[in-house]
């Protein structure tokens, strides 16, 4: 296998690792220490998307890891990656920065999250739709 390659395969098993760990934690730490904020201020709901759209993003994360240089390039993987570990961040970390303050204008920053994510998904489709066997 490929130095970088497996240097990328490492990484994407590292940041899915990290983030699933985090998706948990927030989610717990959301689920009891926040809970009475959360529900008054009627934000669980936006909370506990943040959390779904990190759990499924992380798993995405380790899932591309996994994929062959046959099936995917890798600089097609690095930048696939790169995507979702940014809407990670952006998509998840508003909504919960919202939810936490309700400054709302967090809320206007979650589209670009969503479209990293969505980018994320088109270029890694492209990309399989395109590789020869």
């Amino acid at each position: 296998m490929e130095a970088s390659l497996l240097a990328t395969e490492r990484r994407l098993v590292l940041l899915g690792s990290v983030f699933g760990f985090l998706s948990v934690a927030i989610g717990a730490f959301g689920a009891h220490m926040l809970k009475a904020r959360l529900d008054a201020t009627g934000f669980k709901a936006v909370f506990e998307t943040g959390v779904q759209y990190q759990m499924a993003h992380s798993l995405a994360l380790l899932f591309l890891a996994g994929l062959s240089e046959r099936i995917i390039p890798s600089a097609k993987i690095k930048v696939v990656g790169l995507l979702f570990a940014i809407g990670i961040i952006i998509f998840s970390g508003s909504l919960y920065l919202l939810a936490v303050t309700g400054i709302n204008l967090f809320g206007a920053i979650t589209p670009l999250g969503g479209l990293a994510f969505m980018a994320g998904w088109i270029i890694l489709a492209v990309s399989a739709a395109r590789r020869e066997s």
